[in-house]
C-alpha cells in the first residue's frame, strides 16, 4: 500500500514539474536600446530564457544586447506567446533578433 501511495506522489509531483516547466518555456519582454556615436535607437522583442519578470529580464537581455554595441535602455513589459504578433511589426529588423 505504501509502494502505491508513493507511486501515485511521485507521479503527481513529475505532472506538476512538467506543467510549469512549459509554461515557464515561451516568455518574451520588448524593451528599447540605444547605441551611441552616431545616437541609435531600436524597440525589439526578445525571448527569454530567465524567469518571466521584469527585473531578471533586464540583467539578461542587457547581457545579450551589449556584445551587439547596445546598451539596454528600459524593458516595456514581459508577455507570453500571445502578445507577439501585434508586436511584430512595431520590432521591425529587432523582432526576436537576439
Amino acid at each position: 500500500m505504501k509502494q502505491i501511495v508513493m507511486i501515485s506522489a511521485l507521479g503527481l509531483a513529475l505532472a506538476l514539474f512538467a506543467a510549469g516547466s512549459s509554461v515557464a518555456e515561451e516568455c518574451y519582454a520588448d524593451y528599447k536600446a540605444k547605441q551611441d556615436n552616431p545616437l541609435r535607437l531600436h524597440y525589439g522583442v526578445i525571448q527569454l530564457q530567465g524567469p518571466c519578470k521584469k527585473a531578471p529580464a533586464k540583467s539578461e537581455v542587457s547581457a545579450r544586447l551589449a556584445p551587439q554595441g547596445w546598451t539596454l535602455l528600459n524593458i516595456m513589459s514581459v508577455f507570453g506567446p500571445e502578445g507577439l504578433q501585434q508586436r511584430k511589426a512595431d520590432a521591425g529588423s529587432y523582432y526576436l533578433r537576439f
